[in-house]
């Protein structure tokens, strides 16, 4: 791992990405890491662009400030595409993970001539196979670690399940679903360019 990973996170308010951007800090802090995880906050609403950050580093992290050049991006809605600028100041050398199952081509007319890897999960299909309902943070929480590679995959789903059984301790079918959501997004998150 670099010494210091950056990732930005782009949602709409409801959707999870502030609450995925925090698990993977608690993740990437239990396997010993120096992390950040925030979102940034205005007027938000149910439905409304959010945007959230992480870094993550093997030594102290010193900045403190929003994110500018990232090394990854998330975005949670393809529609986001559409309205902003998810690629702004994104470094090539990293990469964008897009919840979508759109084809490159019509990707690429909506990141403004980015040409740093593109990687695609379709975290619907994968969220209402698991889970029964759409929560797309989850995948995409495990689509950023597999592309980042900020941690294992084994103590990745080690620390989530942990997590899990802390925080729905009287719902066990929820920790299941959850998981298998995990499972099948390190299996089927791929690049595309």
């Amino acid at each position: 791992m670099n010494d210091l990973i950056e990732i930005r996170w782009h949602g709409r308010g409801g959707q999870g990405a502030k609450t995925a951007c925090l698990l993977l800090a608690d993740a990437a802090f239990n396997t010993g890491k120096y992390i950040q995880g925030f979102p940034e906050y205005g007027p938000e609403r149910m439905g409304a662009p959010i945007t959230a950050y992480n870094r993550i580093s093997n030594t102290p992290i010193t900045v403190h400030s929003n994110i500018y050049n990232p090394d990854f991006v998330v975005v949670v809605d393809d529609t986001l595409l559409d309205s902003v600028d998810v690629t702004a100041g994104l470094k090539e050398s990293g990469a964008i993970v897009i919840n979508t199952t759109k084809d490159i081509n019509v990707l690429k007319d909506k990141l403004n001539g980015y040409n740093g890897s593109v990687y695609t999960i379709d975290a619907r299909s994968i969220s209402i196979e698991a889970l029964g309902k759409y929560f797309p943070n989850t995948p995409m929480l495990a689509a950023i670690v597999k592309v980042s590679e900020v941690m294992s995959d084994e103590a990745f789903l080690n620390d989530m399940e942990g997590s899990f059984k802390h925080k729905f301790a009287k719902k066990p079918e929820v920790i299941e679903g959850n998981m298998k959501a995990l499972k099948l997004t390190l299996e089927q998150v791929k690049k595309v360019q």
